[in-house]
């Protein structure tokens, strides 16, 4: 496995001299050139449609809406491309997007500070001493006292009515 690039900020100033050296000194690419224009495959209004469709998204209202949905399209589509076109090889994938610096970890880690009211709310139970929570009296009156079906548009009885199909349009 190729080791692991160091988060900077948590290195010595030695080190971040010495990667600090490999880092470019000069960008190597920019969002314009990801987005220049090559040879566009050709995307058909039906195909659009089509897309629209699956995404529930309505149709263009007019050739203008059309022209420029397809331009976005066409826009995307390259630079979905080009990111594509980037070599990783021997880039070791990411397993979760989160920091992974030391002090993110010790402020996602846990404590008996942040545990301690859970903890003082468990009784042991047994000749184990198994824990259990202490259960809590709930307050139901709130809860019984909602009407889900005051939001609803439109009921019959006591229940909701869903609109469908080309009902659903109108």
């Amino acid at each position: 496995m190729p080791p692991r690039a160091p988060n900077l900020l948590s290195l010595p100033r030695r080190l971040v001299r010495t990667y600090s050296s490999a880092i470019p000194q000069q960008p190597t690419w920019t969002t314009r050139s990801l987005l220049s224009a090559d040879a566009q495959e050709e995307i058909s209004p039906s195909q659009l449609s089509h897309l629209l469709r699956l995404s529930a998204l309505p149709q263009p209202a007019d050739a203008q809406e059309e022209a420029s949905l397809l331009a976005d399209l066409h826009s995307q589509l390259r630079f979905v491309r080009r990111i594509q076109e980037v070599d990783t090889s021997g880039i070791e994938p990411l397993r979760a997007i989160r920091d992974e610096t030391s002090a993110a970890r010790d402020e996602a880690t846990l404590g008996m500070k942040q545990l301690g009211g859970a903890l003082e709310e468990e009784v042991t139970v047994g000749h184990y001493q198994r824990p259990r929570r202490v259960r809590k009296e709930v307050d139901a009156r709130d809860v019984e006292d909602w009407d889900p079906l005051k939001n609803a548009s439109k009921t019959t009885g006591r229940y909701f009515v869903v609109k469908s199909g080309k009902d659903a349009t109108e």
